[in-house]
């Protein structure tokens, strides 16, 4: 049997469904929103505008958790690389890895700086590569350092070009001999050796799944009395994913350029090292280049990691957000023109 590929046609598949659903329950005139976590932002992205050019429905709002933006994953290492840092500066915050003037800071304080350094300071010095003076790449890495809590001496030996598996791995090494979360750096790991340039393994999904896979199975066979032998998938396979022909994040822009009534909400985890919160905010201000529908975007950041709704505070809060964020992009019977 052929493997079934993953690509972003599914978009045209999902689209027909929703019509389906929408007209059985006789909700077409209901307000209308798509979230899409992780993977599932790159499809809602272009899931907005395929409703609208091919199903006639427009949407009030489109809320993306932790999106994948893959125009970021396979961008150059000024850009993929240099937006990490402010993760880094998160993560290292949280594990206590910061000097004394920033660690005595609270972290949405600390955040900014990182951000500033990291699009004026990192990235530049990274576009000229091989080719930057050697003062000044021993000046950046310094303070790479200092907002990172790796050593100076391991920033030059990757060349200002640290990955996330080698922060995830190193941050800990000399202190603890403990490696730190991929998709929440918060959870903590025991490898085999401290040398390396990766875990041996994700901590916080073994956390995750010693927890989730006892309650979904007992879910799904006591309370909703489907019993079977079939083995249910925590965590699936998502490869091979064709997205090669990603045009998502535009597709989301036109969405919008369209429907006067559309407004997106970011929400991501400072401490998420797989779709960084500072990916997020890049993404959103590149949705936009004219920035004419800048008023019409906004981030929501929490202290936890891919899924910050695990955290009980940030459950709260993120809930309260999507409330706000739904009450502000209703119509209230206006026109939907400019």
């Amino acid at each position: 049997m052929k493997k079934e590929r993953k690509s972003i046609d599914h978009i045209e598949y999902l689209a027909e469904w929703l019509n389906t659903f929408v007209t059985r329950h006789e909700r077409w005139t209901s307000p209308k929103y798509l979230i899409g976590e992780s993977y599932g932002g790159t499809r809602v992205s272009g899931l907005a505008l395929e409703l609208q050019e091919r199903q006639w429905m427009y949407l009030n709002g489109v809320i993306l958790v932790s999106p994948a933006d893959y125009k970021v994953f396979n961008s150059d290492v000024p850009v993929s690389s240099a937006l990490n840092l402010p993760y880094f500066t998160a993560a290292a915050w949280y594990h206590k890895m910061l000097p004394a003037d920033l660690q005595e800071k609270d972290l949405l304080e600390v955040l900014p700086e990182a951000e500033e350094f990291a699009l004026n300071t990192l990235m530049p010095a990274q576009a000229r590569g091989g080719f930057i003076d050697e003062n000044e790449r021993k000046q950046v890495a310094s303070k790479m350092a200092y907002y990172s809590g790796l050593s100076e001496k391991s920033i030059l030996q990757n060349n200002l070009d640290v990955s996330t598996a080698f922060f995830w791995k190193e941050l800990l090494r000399d202190k603890a001999g403990q490696t730190i979360g991929r998709l929440d750096s918060r959870y903590l790991g025991l490898d085999k050796m401290d040398a390396g340039t990766s875990p041996d393994y994700s901590a916080e999904l073994t956390s995750w799944l010693h927890s989730f896979t006892p309650a979904i199975n007992y879910y799904i066979r006591e309370q909703l009395k489907f019993k079977t032998d079939v083995k249910y998938n925590m965590f699936g396979p998502v490869r091979p994913w064709d997205n090669s022909d990603n045009n998502t994040r535009d597709n989301l822009r036109k969405a919008m350029a369209e429907n006067p009534y559309l407004k997106v909400m970011f929400q991501a985890g400072y401490y998420d090292g797989a779709t960084t919160y500072f990916n997020s905010k890049y993404t959103m201000w590149q949705v936009d280049p004219s920035g004419k529908m800048k008023d019409r975007f906004s981030f929501k950041g929490y202290r936890s990691g891919h899924m910050m709704y695990l955290r009980k505070a940030d459950l709260k809060s993120a809930n309260d957000d999507l409330r706000e964020f739904i009450k502000g992009s209703l119509s209230n019977g206006k026109s939907a023109k400019y």
